[in-house]
């Protein structure tokens, strides 16, 4: 254990490096987790697919997919009823709404947001647990796509069609509702991809008014919120332990991919009961674009040496003032939050 700020840290989480790997930033990239710690289940048994399409995501190719799916899942003569959002957070009530059975299907069109919402719905609508889910990725990010090696429609389709199915944990995730100086009040979401605060969160607030520039977008906010290098306090709980100080950026993971791609969690598995937690301390300018350049470089931003990985079951998140918060790619709430690990809570549909 060692003391950080004004609380006691729980131990970090050491990577072992991966000698097999090139040396980049003077270090091997680590050695990744398993996305998956449990055997698949399978289950061919399909009662009606609930298709849940965001026309919207991505390059607003989402609306031409979805179509493409049914046709496909209705030439093999499943019963689907399509639902189309209007606008964000619709997902979530169209979910809520559905009177379903216990063997149909959630498929969802959309990126990592839009399958956030429809989980966020379902988990409102029943106490049951292991209701099932499927990706048909069509967003900007679609982290969570990459992790499941989902590459293409007709193989996310097919995968729904062999059902062959993994256990996904779940964060339970309590917070103010809005951004700062917007907040509605508490409200929670279910987060199965990442939750992000400080500089993250900064970059994909400036990324978001720059859409024009496409994914690059992403990496010129990184820069811009990288220059301003705002202080940041906070007090962190993990699992009932808290430590107070100034931090640059939390990266708490479901799953190992984060936005653009970027390999923020080499230790997280989507099924082992955890969640993780990348802890950037307080840095300098020069730290922190040489952490990032580690970070985008296979994940090797762990064996920075102002960098703590942990995983937890709870975690709290308290600051003086507001504090902006993404959840699964949406910057949609702001502090204080507290989340909860909700282990195999549903199935989520994975390729052969």
């Amino acid at each position: 254990m060692s003391n950080e700020g004004t609380g006691i840290v729980p131990a970090a989480l050491e990577f072992e490096p991966d000698s097999s790997s090139k040396k980049k930033k003077g270090v091997h990239k680590p050695v990744y987790s398993p996305v998956f710690t449990q055997k698949p289940v399978q289950n061919t048994d399909i009662g009606c697919i609930h298709l849940l399409v965001n026309p919207f995501s991505g390059k607003k190719k989402g609306q031409k997919i979805g179509e493409k799916v049914k046709q496909i899942l209705e030439d093999e003569g499943n019963s689907v009823e399509v639902h189309f959002s209007a606008h964000s957070g619709h997902l979530i009530e169209i979910a809520e709404s559905i009177q379903a059975q216990p063997n149909d299907i959630f498929a969802v069109v959309g990126g990592d947001g839009s399958l956030s919402e429809v989980i966020t719905g379902r988990m409102k609508a029943t106490s049951e647990r292991s209701e099932r889910f499927a990706l048909i990725p069509a967003g900007t990010g679609n982290s969570v796509a990459n992790d499941l090696r989902l590459t293409s429609t007709e193989q996310a389709v097919q995968g729904i069609l062999k059902g062959t199915w993994q256990n996904l944990d779940l964060a339970r995730v309590e917070m103010m509702e809005g951004l700062p100086g917007s907040e509605k009040g508490r409200t929670v979401r279910y987060s199965h991809n990442l939750v992000t605060w400080g500089l993250g969160v900064d970059s994909t607030i400036k990324a978001e008014r720059m859409r024009w520039m496409g994914p690059m977008r992403y990496d010129v906010g990184i820069l811009m919120a990288i220059m301003a290098n705002n202080r940041r306090h906070a007090t962190l709980t993990l699992d009932g332990e808290t430590m107070e100080d100034d931090y640059t950026l939390f990266l708490i993971q479901n799953s190992q991919t984060g936005g653009s791609m970027l390999p923020l969690a080499p230790g997280a598995s989507l099924d082992d009961g955890m969640m993780d937690i990348g802890i950037l301390k307080k840095m300098t300018r020069r730290d922190v674009l040489k952490a990032f350049g580690m970070l985008k470089s296979e994940g090797r931003h762990v064996f920075h040496p102002r960098v703590d990985y942990h995983k937890f079951k709870t975690l709290k998140i308290e600051t003086p003032a507001p504090a902006a918060i993404n959840v699964d790619g949406e910057n949609i709430g702001s502090t204080p939050l507290q989340m909860e690990v909700l282990s195999n809570a549903v199935q989520i549909c994975v390729p052969n």
